[in-house]
């Protein structure tokens, strides 16, 4: 399992690398035309393209809060009555994916994309106003299994702007940016088992989301070169 801390100076180092190119990563605002660039795994067949312009039906399934649409968008909260985060979800066979969305925060304390087995959570990306979190799920709640965060990236994210976020998963790795200049990224076992379904799960207030996209994923050749240099941007423990 890899598990690599960010600092400030690693933030720096990657952003100036980004900056020049040495990734192949360009920073794009959340409408562009382009599509931002992936460092773990490239783009295959195109298996969702949904803007999230009309309210969730099928094969989309509301399982807690409220969804619906505002300004073309989809927005969701929690409902407190529920005492449960917020959850809309979407069955999708896959084993290695990229997913790519747009959100924003409009008083949203956390804004999840949920990746998941049948029967258990599997993976995710965390959004807070102060952070993004990648992580492997707790796959068997009381038993020996725990959440394992790869890495937490602290930024401010700010409220009532559109960011982008794209989440790749390859084998047993997964990394996930946002903008474009913010990476994180590990590896577990249990991230190249197959995925049934996915979803967003909203936490407080609300969360608008548009821009869904999802693809399987193919090796790509410059993930190796790529993958040393974000590990020689971080300084050693």
């Amino acid at each position: 399992m890899l598990s690599l801390p960010i600092s400030r100076r690693f933030c720096l180092h990657l952003c100036a690398a980004l900056t020049l190119g040495s990734f192949g990563f360009t920073a794009l605002a959340a409408d562009s035309a382009a599509e931002p660039k992936t460092l773990l795994a490239e783009r295959g067949k195109l298996l969702v393209s949904d803007d999230l312009s009309a309210a969730p039906a099928a094969p989309w399934r509301v399982a807690k809060g409220k969804w619906e649409l505002v300004e073309g968008a989809w927005h969701g909260e929690e409902l407190p009555a529920d005492n449960h985060p917020g959850v809309v979800r979407r069955p999708l066979s896959v084993k290695d994916a990229i997913f790519q969305y747009s959100f924003k925060l409009e008083g949203g304390k956390q804004a999840t994309l949920s990746i998941n087995t049948e029967k258990e959570h599997l993976c995710r990306v965390l959004i807070r106003p102060d952070a993004f979190v990648v992580q492997k799920d707790d796959m068997d709640h009381e038993g020996p299994d725990k959440a394992v965060v790869f890495q937490t990236i602290k930024t401010p994210i700010k409220p009532g702007e559109w960011h982008t976020v794209v989440v790749e998963i390859l084998g047993n790795e997964m990394l996930a940016s946002l903008d474009g200049d913010k990476v994180g990224f590990g590896s577990h076992e249990v991230i190249s088992r197959e995925k049934a379904n996915f979803g967003f799960t909203i936490a407080g207030g609300g969360v608008a989301l548009k821009n869904l996209r999802v693809w399987e994923a193919t090796p790509n050749k410059s993930w190796a070169e790529t993958k040393a240099k974000l590990a020689s941007a971080t300084p050693a423990k």
